[in-house]
């Protein structure tokens, strides 16, 4: 017997609509990387693009627990002498751009900065508000705080 080994014309991707408020945002992301990968299909081959593509709206109004909207920093090196800089989740998430919050989360998710790992990354697309300009493709609703009580606390 031999091991099935997927093909990138065999794969069969879907369109997954994810509503992320009150979700907490390390198990979104978690969930999220996982159907990026593909690893929740009986077909998965860790090196081909096996996953479905992502649409998360409501990103401003993500939850985070705990003192980590205030402490837990994002770094980045300018390139320049003395250039670290750090950004908070919160000031990000309150910020122009709130999704950057969840696409770092999943990325850092993802395996190492590949090529595979930027091919999987460019199927997620994250919305800030409700709307999104993929109804044409008929996206599936996932309902991530339905999957276990922790995902979604009041």
């Amino acid at each position: 017997m031999r091991t099935y080994s997927a093909k990138p014309t065999e794969v069969d991707k879907k369109w997954v609509l994810i509503d992320a408020e009150g979700v907490t945002l390390g198990r979104l992301a978690a969930v999220i990387a996982t159907r990026l990968r593909g690893k929740h299909k009986p077909m998965y081959t860790p090196h081909v693009d096996c996953g479905d593509n992502i649409i998360v709206i409501n990103a401003e109004k993500v939850r985070i627990t705990g003192k980590k909207e205030k402490f837990d920093v994002f770094y980045w090196h300018t390139g320049y002498p003395g250039g670290i800089k750090g950004r908070t989740k919160g000031e990000i998430l309150h910020g122009p751009f709130p999704g950057r919050v969840i696409e770092n989360a999943v990325r850092r998710m993802l395996p190492k900065e590949s090529p595979l790992a930027r091919q999987q990354m460019s199927c997620l697309r994250v919305y800030a508000g409700t709307e999104h300009p993929h109804e044409a493709q008929q996206p599936e609703t996932l309902d991530v705080g339905a999957m276990n009580s922790k995902n979604k606390r009041t």
